[in-house]
């Protein structure tokens, strides 16, 4: 049998609302974070969240197999 927990949250002024503590807790959401809305097909609403990244937590998250060179770039852009 599974059994789903309901939490009621109400919305403020300016559409605020409070993520619930147990989801908080949970899914470790800290001030900065982002909280995704998403409608799936059947009209129902998902909410996700996810840590707000800065350029230095990109840096190296990213890799390329190939070589470039900004200068031939450059210059096949103005061809």
């Amino acid at each position: 049998m599974v059994i789903f927990m309901v939490i009621e949250t109400k919305v403020y002024k300016n559409n605020q609302t409070t993520i619930p503590e147990v989801y908080r807790k949970k899914y470790d959401v800290q001030p900065g974070d982002i909280v995704e809305w998403e409608e799936n097909d059947c009209g129902e609403i998902v909410v996700s969240f996810r840590k707000k990244l800065s350029f230095t937590d990109m840096i190296g998250a990213g890799t390329v197999k190939t070589s470039t060179n900004a200068v031939q770039l450059e210059k096949k852009l103005y061809e």
